[in-house]
């Protein structure tokens, strides 16, 4: 079904059919609101990570009775 799909003629179209609806102005603008919600998104993913070993560390240094 999707085979076909990223062909580099379906790949301009596409790339001209956005150029037409946004203009190339708003590109740039659209770039970077792109490339910081993944950012953000990737620092959410991270977080558990840092709060369980940060979690682990405390458990770790706990004076043994």
């Amino acid at each position: 079904m999707l085979e076909g799909l990223f062909q580099p003629m379906h790949l301009i179209l596409i790339l001209v059919i956005v150029l037409i609806i946004f203009g190339p102005g708003k590109l740039p603008e659209m770039g970077s609101a792109i490339g910081k919600a993944i950012r953000g998104f990737k620092q959410a993913m991270n977080e558990p990570e840092k709060k369980s070993e940060e979690e682990a560390k405390k458990i770790d240094n706990k004076p043994k009775e």
